[in-house]
């Protein structure tokens, strides 16, 4: 647990991500609109570095995390990066630490409002999930990727969305791979709430607001509360990134990396995935 404290500037300079103290509230945005804000490792340690410095500075109350532009809010893993290196490039850590990310926004005693202002794909969709609530704007989408590009997420991706959509419907958007628009994200529980675009920020930032004037102690112990019941998908979520960073290195997880990439089809079908 970092020590609270108030910092003294309400901006933090990174090379991936822009995080910036508002009022009662930070605003966490991945910047790489290029890349559909994808990430990289670099974009995954910042992202633990931003929330440790919201989770620790007294003003802060609550948190936005957004992406930069309007297409995409977070499509995920940069494929890119690993069809070309086989990795998601360097890590000041030496490692690809989005398990420590998932397990740092679960653990931050404050509340993370996802506004989601296009496209959460992949690894995006998993950090929408674990957001404590999503606002999103009607041209945004949601799903997930892994089968298609040759990964999964065997832990809080799949078994906390299933968890907060539905067994069934969490199978379909893993098995399919096919976007779900903003109000069926919402009709699914995916999103508490869709508005248009020019209201995204706004209605987030009124949302961030409201929760600065509820008492912190009472949100802190609500959170934790709230994740109490699906905690015991952390030693499931190791184990699964284990597998994840194995599976990362063999040549059908590569077909999928290297297809995306080449803009073309995957061809899965020398795999047996039975044995």
């Amino acid at each position: 647990m970092p020590d609270t404290h108030e910092s003294a500037g309400t901006t933090q300079e990174f090379d991936d991500i822009l995080y910036e103290v508002e009022e009662s509230f930070a605003v966490i945005t991945i910047n790489r609109p290029d890349s559909f804000n994808s990430f990289r490792s670099q974009t995954v340690d910042e992202l633990i570095e931003a929330l440790t410095l919201a989770w620790g500075d007294n003003r802060v109350r609550s948190i936005i995390l957004t992406g930069s532009g309007q297409k995409s809010f977070c499509a995920g893993g940069d494929v890119k990066q690993k069809a070309k290196t086989g990795d998601y490039g360097p890590s000041r850590y030496g490692m690809f630490r989005i398990s420590e990310l998932h397990k740092t926004m679960r653990s931050v005693p404050k509340p993370i409002i996802a506004a989601v202002n296009g496209v959460a794909i992949g690894g995006g969709n998993v950090l929408n999930t674990l957001c404590d609530i999503t606002i999103a704007a009607t041209h945004a989408r949601f799903g997930q990727a892994g089968p298609k590009v040759g990964s999964f997420d065997a832990g809080y991706g799949s078994a906390f969305l299933a968890r907060i959509i539905g067994e069934k419907r969490a199978r379909e958007m893993w098995y399919f791979c096919e976007l779900i628009d903003a109000p069926k994200a919402e009709s699914w529980g995916l999103a508490n709430e869709v508005v248009e675009a020019e209201e995204l920020m706004p209605r987030a930032r009124d949302r961030a607001r409201a929760l600065g004037l509820k008492a912190p102690t009472a949100l802190r112990f609500l959170k934790q509360s709230f994740n109490a019941d699906s905690e015991m998908q952390t030693g499931v979520t190791n184990l699964a990134m284990s597998a994840l960073d194995l599976y990362a290195h063999s040549p059908e997880s590569h077909e999928g990396a290297e297809a995306f990439a080449e803009k073309r089809d995957p061809d899965f079908s020398g795999f047996d995935g039975a044995h």
